[in-house]
């Protein structure tokens, strides 16, 4: 009887290290992915936003995917130029929209050896330029400008100082001799005036830029830029602060696989307003995107 007990007894003891050793290899081979994914043990990504429509849009869009995936993500609303010098100092994570090879090259080439910028885009076929109602018929190139500068008032009607638009719409005064002052504001109160200008049929001229949703509910168009001066297509890519794919290296990943068209990215800026314009927050929107473009995500993050 002894001898039967000692037997279970041992039976028992070789069956718990056997369930020990199994958990610890399932724990093994989870922990990179598990110590990636904790909140507890890793700060909350910051994520750099500007009130831009589709900035908006693309980081409501990712702080669902991210924390869905079981990180935490933490907004800063600040401008280019303060983003630009927040991820050189560590201080931010990332930066979703970098324009190139014309808009934000500035930044680049002041910022190149100390933030990360991305090789890959995520939309291929960004525009930019100034931008009037269609009904102002006699300006069709900003050449165009001077000759109705007495009913535009001599002014530019711009958006935030920092972003690389605005810097490029200087250099455009100086190359075309524009006899015009750009006046700064942010993108709210520029597409306010602009609204505002069209519902009375007033002349005005602002910097714009595709994929942006105003186009859908305004008829606009861009001026002829024979100079160049804002290039041609323009392709958006991300930043990020230095040391960022050795702390997150499967969101690094995902976001070089990251890839939207016209219609993909329309539809989110699409959602975002909607739900905006039923009292809801920009997050509310993004979450139904995401949930209705599930395949399209699960390329990105595969």
């Amino acid at each position: 009887m002894f001898f039967k007990k000692r037997i279970l007894f041992i039976t028992a003891i070789i069956f718990a290290m056997l369930l020990s050793a199994c958990g610890e290899g399932t724990t093994e081979e989870s922990s990179s992915d598990a110590k990636e994914k904790s909140s507890s043990d890793k700060p909350a990504i910051e994520m750099g936003q500007i009130n831009w429509a589709e900035n908006v849009a693309v980081t409501n869009m990712w702080k669902v995917i991210l924390e869905d995936k079981g990180y935490d993500v933490n907004f800063n609303l600040v401008d280019m130029g303060a983003q630009m010098s927040a991820l050189s100092a560590g201080e931010l994570d990332v930066n979703l929209e970098i324009w190139l090879p014309v808009q934000d090259a500035k930044y680049l080439e002041e910022y190149q050896d100390e933030v990360n910028f991305s090789e890959e885009t995520w939309y291929d076929k960004a525009k930019v330029g100034l931008v009037v109602p269609s009904y102002m018929e006699d300006v069709n190139s900003i050449k165009d400008l001077n000759n109705h500068k007495k009913a535009l008032e001599g002014e530019i009607t711009g958006f935030d100082p920092g972003a690389g638009t605005m810097m490029v719409t200087k250099d455009v005064i100086k190359e075309y001799n524009l006899d015009y002052e750009l006046m700064p504001s942010s993108e709210p109160a520029m597409l306010t005036a602009l609204n505002e200008a069209v519902e009375k049929e007033e002349p005005i001229v602002v910097p714009l830029w595709s994929p942006h949703s105003i186009f859908s509910q305004l008829d606009l168009k861009y001026l002829e830029d024979p100079k160049k001066v804002y290039g041609g297509v323009e392709k958006i890519h991300h930043a990020t602060r230095q040391g960022f794919a050795e702390d997150y290296p499967k969101v690094s990943k995902w976001l070089k696989n990251w890839k939207m068209d016209d219609q993909a990215i329309g539809e989110l800026m699409t959602a975002i307003k909607e739900a905006k314009d039923q009292g809801k927050e920009p997050i509310d929107g993004a979450e139904k995107w995401v949930n209705e473009n599930q395949d399209l995500i699960n390329e990105w993050i595969k």
